[in-house]
C-alpha cells in the first residue's frame, strides 16, 4: 500500500489553491479524482476535475462497494472516493493526494491509518471565510450562508486531523504546506 495525503477544509479556506501548489511542487503526487453528483462549476472538467456523475450511478456505486469513503454532503449531492482511483496512482508509484471534505477527510484517515498525512486548512476567521466565498463568485447568497454555518461545525474537527494549517497569508501556508509533505513523503 502507498502513502497518501489529504486536504480537507470548509469550503473557502484556501484547501484547492494549496492542493494544486503541491501537485506543481512536487512531481511525486498524483490528484485523485472525486466522484460528485453536483453540476460542475466554471471551467471544471469531467475526468480532470471531478466524475460527475448522476445522483443514481452514486447510489449504485455505493451499493456495489466501489467507494473507500463518501458523503453525501447535502441533499442528494454525493462526494466520494473510487477504490479505483487510489489503486491507478498507487500504480503509477506515486503518493495519493486528496482535495475533500472534512468528514470525507476523517474517513479517509481512519481508513488509510499511518499511511496518510491528513492536514486541516483553516480560514484566519469565519469572517473571512465568508468575505472568500462571496469573492468566488460561484454560489447564490443562501449557499454562502449554508457553507458558514457548515463551516463553523467543521472547524471542531481539526483535531481529528495529523496537522492544522492556517490558510491567512498564502505564501506562509505554501511553505508550511511543503515542509509537511517532504517530511511525510521522504521519511
Amino acid at each position: 500500500m502507498g502513502k497518501v495525503i489529504i486536504f480537507s477544509a470548509p469550503s473557502g479556506s484556501g484547501k484547492t489553491t494549496l492542493v494544486k501548489h503541491c501537485l506543481e511542487t512536487f512531481n511525486e503526487l498524483e490528484f485523485s479524482i472525486s466522484c460528485t453528483t453536483r453540476a460542475s462549476r466554471g471551467t471544471e472538467v469531467n475526468g480532470k476535475d471531478y466524475y460527475f456523475i448522476s445522483p443514481e450511478e452514486f447510489r449504485e456505486k455505493i451499493a456495489e462497494n466501489l467507494f473507500v469513503e463518501y458523503e453525501e454532503v447535502y441533499t442528494d449531492k454525493y462526494y466520494g472516493t473510487l477504490k479505483s482511483e487510489v489503486e491507478r496512482i498507487w500504480q503509477q508509484n506515486k503518493t495519493v493526494i486528496f482535495d475533500v471534505d472534512v468528514k470525507g477527510g476523517i474517513a479517509l484517515k481512519k481508513y488509510f491509518g499511518d499511511k496518510a498525512c491528513a492536514i486541516f486548512i483553516q480560514p484566519p476567521s469565519i469572517e473571512e471565510l465568508e468575505k472568500r466565498l462571496r469573492l468566488r463568485a460561484t454560489d447564490d447568497a443562501e449557499t454562502i450562508k449554508i457553507r458558514v454555518n457548515k463551516a463553523e461545525e467543521e472547524l471542531s474537527y481539526q483535531k481529528q486531523f495529523d496537522v492544522t494549517v492556517t490558510n491567512d497569508l498564502l505564501e506562509i501556508a505554501k511553505k508550511e504546506i511543503e515542509n509537511i509533505i517532504n517530511k511525510f513523503i521522504f521519511n
